[in-house]
């Protein structure tokens, strides 16, 4: 039976805000990927969504992004890698006082944001990322975008490295994301990014946005929580790929 795990991003409350249908997705997902505290996320809700993650039986990750709250970490930011080393150390750091205290073992580490796109093109980010985790805990699984730099940093590394995927959002004909301020960089329709995800679970295909048929491993599925459908969307989509005989499991039993 083919297996691949259902992630989202997790955490991303702040203070006085709220963002996301956490409660509510992480029943559906078999990892979550929680903010540091520097895109999003306080201490206070790295806790609870620590907790929640072990209530749950889910699998906890470390999503650690630029030092951007007022852009959550979706700006570009000029960083050099020994930068971006030590703030991936930080994060990491912060996330596994929880994890400690929780008695949860922390499973993988995916970028956020600017930093995980600007790294699925630059070897120098995404080494100095991969070299973080591993002085930090070499069993740490470095999840990066399927084809890209960051999963080869990983290899290099020593690293298991988990490929992923998006089920809402479209692929250039290089297996990048489109950019979200281009049209088009979302997909809205539940039914074709349904249909979308499962051909690359099971066929290794996706077509990409000017039409070309690309290539991708996919280990892991991104599902976001951030958005008013986010829980019917995931629930949908792991209610098909069971119906495909694909199972779900975490990161951790599949690579």
């Amino acid at each position: 039976m083919c297996k691949v795990d259902l992630n989202s991003d997790l955490g991303e409350s702040f203070g006085a805000y709220t963002i996301g249908l956490d409660s509510e997705v992480i029943q559906y997902v078999s990892s979550a990927n929680v903010a540091c505290g520097y895109h999003a996320g306080d201490p206070l809700v790295m806790d609870k969504t620590v907790a929640a993650a072990k209530s749950a039986g889910v699998a906890v990750g470390a999503h650690p992004g630029y030092p951007d709250l007022m852009g959550f970490g979706r700006r570009n930011m000029v960083c050099s890698p020994k930068e971006v080393k030590a703030y991936i150390q930080y994060q990491l750091g912060a996330l596994m006082a929880f994890t400690a205290a929780h008695g949860v073992k922390l499973q993988h580490c995916k970028p956020h944001g600017s930093l995980y796109n600007m790294a699925a093109k630059d070897m120098d980010l995404s080494l100095a990322i991969a070299e973080a985790i591993v002085e930090v805990d070499k069993n740490i699984i470095l999840m990066g975008l399927a084809g890209s730099k960051m999963l080869e940093a990983g290899r290099q590394m020593g690293l298991r490295v988990a490929s992923e995927v998006f089920a809402d959002r479209a692929y250039q004909a290089d297996g990048s994301l489109v950019p979200r301020k281009q049209p088009g960089a979302v997909i809205h329709d539940k039914d074709e990014a349904i249909a979308r995800t499962i051909r690359m679970v099971t066929e290794g295909k996706v077509t990409a946005i000017t039409g070309e048929e690309v290539s991708i491993d996919a280990h892991s599925i991104c599902v976001h929580g951030d958005n008013p459908s986010a829980v019917e969307f995931v629930k949908n989509i792991r209610a098909s790929l069971s119906a495909q005989g694909v199972e779900i499991a975490p990161i951790a039993e599949i690579v």
